[in-house]
């Protein structure tokens, strides 16, 4: 099925080499630029893992509490997180995204580090809001990058490799950080990571160019159309409905899963009596094998599925949430850590099925020059409600239960993260109507 290229396409194509959509496949260096990009957010999600898995031995050392803990790998990370992103991803959309992804690496990587060197509470909470400074340019301009890398319809699934990143980082983490613990000291495993993290940094400068803007869009915008300013950005995401509803869902959903994995490690040590040598071996493998298959397969389900209906990228995360809630409670109610982590299986594998349909829905919706910023508020929504809100709301009701069940204070706050499944589900299926209805006036879901 031929047809004229427009005169900006074959421009940004000469500009870029041989170009990548005229290939049966993505070309070899979108599959390198997307295998560093992964091994970025690897590192990422490595080491902001690292304080929920080493939670009792920081708690041991330092005394702190549960709901201190919530508020440190919460709400003040996500603080800066978030909000930082914002500049951050204005930044990108108007200079190298390359340099910024570097950049951010490194500073994630040193804060890191420094959370090791931490001897009291309020040391250990400017460390990982510094971690939040760095991790914040690292994310959005990833999702830029890959969507320039790979065109319409193979996004899904280049989203689902990249999304292999936090459950890898997170198995990977536990896998690593337990073991370093375990054999040494908590202090160690932050400052090893920290280390690897900034040779990553060097690495992805080296190794990713920086590749044209849109140029693999069916119809690029000419470069006079192609300027947003800050503003408007932020203007035309939060009064599009289908991109807030894709947010506020996203952010409902990462309530649970952020307010889980934060006190997950905690919980089964104890309150199910595992040891941190085997937190390391089975939590990590079932990490690793159940989140990356839900990434992978939810990348292939949403490519194949929005091509018959752009309503696809709303009712598959809500179909998979449906799912996954007996799972949930049978994981939080089962009375030994083997049948926990049986149930554990269910949730993991189906609580993430959202995030590639909501990056690909919001990536595709903008135009190329706001892709990261929208990214970025992306992140900004669902981040603030969810890793922000959802482990400081665990920590909170367990302080407040430990007195009158101390045996059982997190189970009980772990029940309470359930509404917040129906909540993400209702609103997704809230998005679903909204891009149907959209559909029926464009005319993207005729034959």
């Amino acid at each position: 099925m031929a047809a004229r290229q427009p005169a900006a396409l074959t421009d940004l194509a000469e500009q870029a080499g041989p170009p990548l959509h005229a290939a049966p496949g993505p070309g070899a260096r979108a599959r390198v630029a997307l295998a560093v990009l992964c091994g970025v957010y690897v590192l990422n999600f490595l080491d902001r893992s690292l304080l929920a898995i080493l939670a009792k031995p920081i708690q041991d050392t330092l005394h702190i509490s549960d709901g201190q803990l919530g508020l440190i790998g919460g709400l003040y990370f996500a603080f800066f997180y978030c909000f930082i992103a914002i500049p951050i991803g204005w930044l990108a959309d108007k200079t190298n995204r390359v340099n910024v992804l570097s950049l951010a690496c490194a500073i994630w990587s040193v804060a890191t580090a420094c959370c090791g060197l931490a001897t009291r509470y309020p040391q250990l909470v400017v460390s990982r809001m510094m971690v939040g400074v760095g991790e914040a340019g690292g994310v959005p301009p990833s999702y830029a990058l890959i969507t320039d890398f790979f065109p319409p319809g193979r996004r899904g699934k280049a989203f689902g490799i990249y999304n292999l990143g936090p459950p890898i980082g997170a198995a990977l983490g536990i896998a690593f950080g337990a073991a370093i613990a375990a054999a040494f000291n908590w202090r160690d495993a932050f400052i090893v990571l920290g280390g690897v993290g900034i040779l990553a940094a060097i690495a992805t400068r080296l190794i990713v160019r920086e590749p044209p803007r849109g140029g693999l869009d069916p119809a690029p915008a000419s470069p006079a159309a192609a300027r947003s300013g800050f503003f408007d950005t932020v203007v035309m995401f939060f009064s599009r409905p289908a991109l807030l509803l894709a947010a506020l869902g996203s952010g409902a959903t990462q309530m649970v899963t952020y307010g889980q994995s934060n006190f997950t490690a905690l919980f089964l040590m104890r309150e199910k009596g595992m040891t941190l040598d085997q937190i390391a071996v089975w939590f990590a493998l079932l990490v690793g094998i159940a989140v990356s298959a839900g990434m992978l397969v939810s990348g292939q389900v949403v490519d194949q599925l929005t091509r018959r209906s752009k309503a696809a990228y709303a009712t598959v995360p809500a179909a998979s949430l449906v799912l996954a809630i007996p799972f949930y409670l049978g994981f939080v109610w089962a009375p030994s850590w083997p049948l926990s982590l049986t149930f554990l299986i269910g949730p993991s594998f189906l609580n993430y099925f959202y995030l590639s349909s909501s990056i690909a829905l919001v990536q595709e919706e903008v135009r190329p020059d706001q892709r990261v910023m929208a990214g970025a508020l992306l992140l900004l929504v669902m981040n603030f409600i969810g890793l922000g809100l959802g482990p400081v709301f665990v920590g909170a009701v367990s302080d407040f239960f430990h007195a009158a069940h101390p045996q059982h204070s997190l189970q009980i706050a772990l029940y309470c993260l359930t509404p917040f499944y129906v909540i993400a589900i209702l609103i997704f299926l809230a998005l679903a109507r909204v891009l149907r209805s959209d559909s029926r006036t464009t005319g993207v879901d005729a034959p």
